[in-house]
């Protein structure tokens, strides 16, 4: 593992470690928050389990899609939940489009206080990788929809 090519978000939020869960596992609150505005999630598959599939189909305002699948490598409710765009489903080797760069995702949640730390990190493959998904805006993208995925649970509370 070479930490250089990591990016990380941590951040503690006033929702519960379930809650940060279920909004990466239920299909229908991830497609709520997964992009950040004005971009989109118009479709997502989610099997929470080892070697299931996770897709999503994000879609900008200009007409731009971008479709990502991968496989789930760990799913352990209000604790973690981790993919990899490396895989397909039932660990099957998933070959790269051009202009893709590889990745594995490991988000951790544990409860704090009233509320949870959400700790994301995302290792690439490589150092080419890791650059074009930071100057993608990687900090504020995830932050932005970390932010949503907050307000989204807030508002299902009441």
């Amino acid at each position: 593992m070479n930490v250089a090519f990591d990016l990380r978000i941590e951040r503690v939020v006033p929702i519960s470690a379930d809650e940060l869960y279920a909004g990466y596992v239920d299909t229908e609150l991830l497609k709520q928050w997964f992009t950040p505005v004005p971009w989109r999630t118009t479709e997502a598959e989610v099997d929470a389990v080892p070697g299931g599939i996770f897709r999503t189909v994000m879609c900008g305002p200009d007409g731009e899609r971008n479709e990502g699948t991968g496989c789930v490598l760990d799913a352990r409710p209000g604790r973690r939940f981790a993919w990899t765009n490396l895989m397909g489903p039932n660990f099957e080797p998933l070959p790269l489009g051009e202009g893709e760069f590889g990745f594995t995702v490991t988000i951790d949640f544990e409860p704090v206080g009233e509320g949870s730390r959400y700790s994301a990190v995302v290792r690439h493959v490589d150092e080419a990788g890791m650059r074009t998904h930071d100057e993608m805006g990687f900090h504020d993208g995830w932050g932005a929809a970390l932010d949503q995925l907050v307000e989204l649970m807030t508002r299902r509370r009441g």
